[in-house]
Formats: C-alpha cells, structure tokens, sequence
C-alpha cells in the first residue's frame, strides 16, 4: 500500500481519484487544490510515496509544485495525471522530475499500473503517451516498439539525445555542439528515422526510456 496526495484544482476529478485510489488499496494522505495548499500541508506524517499532480492549477502550478518536491523531497514520486498532451507540458513535467505521465481520460488500469511501477521501478513510461509522442502515424519499416534501442548510435547522437533533453532551444544546442542549426537539424531527423520517432517529446521519452538521461 502506497501513500497518496491529490493535487488538483477541480474538485470532482479529486474525489474521484481520492475514491478510486482508496479502492486500489492505498492510502490518500493529502488532497489539495494548488501546490501552495500542498506546500502547506506537508508534515512527517503527511510525506507520501506518490503525488498525482495537475499542471494548470491557480498560485502555485505543476510545473513549480514538483520542482518544489524534487529539492525538497527527492524521494517522493510525481506522477502526472493531465488533460494536457502538448510537446511543452510533456517536457516540461520530465525535466522538473516527474517520474510519469498519465492522461485525464485513461483507464482506471493504466493508473493502477502507473502506481504500481512508479512505486516499484521509479518511473513509469506511459504506452499513452509513447504511442502518442514517439510512434508514427505508418511505420513503413513494420519495426515494433522497442526495436530501435538495438540501432547503434554515434558519440554525436548520444550527445543531441542528452541536450534536448534540457530546457534549450535546437538553436542554443546547435551552438553548444558547435553545429550549424542546418547541420543538427540533419542530426534531429536522421534520429527521428533510425529510432522510428517523430517529435522532441518522443526523443526525450526514448532516451529516458534507455537510461541515456536520467531524471
């Protein structure tokens, strides 16, 4: 059994979660409407293992509420659950420390299993979310999921995975690498085909994915 704060600010899907997390047998220890609430709330007693937390949310965001956590208390695990499924929130929610991303609409199952995994491996790789962001609409190849991991990549491509996993833009990457933008956008799509990718997003999920980043 798992302890469990809710941090989100419209109240029905927090019951909701609240009542379903109950009865996937964990704990519901915190529920808050904003991170500042959260903040607030945090005492010895009240630390839990999981945060499912929001992102839009009114004084204090996703965005700030897990870098909060991440400095503060590293060993708690944020699982997103979002509506949101843009390049900017995926990212955005990796780099401050979540540990996986699960969409509003999903399955009860899914956050059973997204639980489950954060708990027992710390992360949790969402197959919603991979389909989404890494996966083509045709893959004319017929290569399955997991497949391209096996492709070797070069020293260069290793270090473009690792850098657009950071807050810069493909054209501060390019001038840390000392590239040309042309020449990295040649490194960008090259990996999109050897990797059988076709997004940043899917690019950073793959090298998390692989252990080539860490977050």
């Amino acid at each position: 059994m798992a302890k469990i704060a809710l941090v989100d600010d419209h109240v029905l899907i927090r019951r909701g979660l609240a009542a379903l997390v109950r009865n996937l047998g964990h704990e519901v220890v915190i529920e808050s409407d904003n991170g500042l609430k959260f903040m607030e709330a945090m005492n010895p007693a009240t630390v839990p293992d999981v945060v499912l937390l929001d992102i839009k949310m009114p004084d204090m965001d996703g965005f700030q509420t897990a870098l909060w956590l991440k400095q503060e208390y590293p060993q708690v695990k944020v699982l997103v659950i979002s509506m949101y499924n843009d390049e900017d929130s995926v990212i955005g929610m990796l780099r401050c420390g979540a540990r996986g991303y699960v969409f509003k609409n999903t399955e009860p199952e899914i956050l059973k299993a997204a639980i489950e995994e954060v708990m027992e491996k710390g992360f949790y790789h969402s197959n919603t979310v991979y389909e989404r962001m890494v996966r083509p609409a045709e893959d004319p190849h017929n290569r399955e999921e997991g497949e391209a991991h096996d492709i070797p990549l070069t020293p260069k491509e290793m270090e473009f995975l690792k850098q657009i996993c950071s807050e810069l833009t493909y054209k501060e990457i390019a001038a840390r690498m000392s590239l040309s933008p042309r020449t990295l956008d040649s490194y960008r799509d090259i990996l999109f085909e050897k990797l059988n990718i076709r997004s940043r997003v899917g690019l950073v999920l793959y090298a998390i994915r692989h252990g080539i980043v860490k977050i």
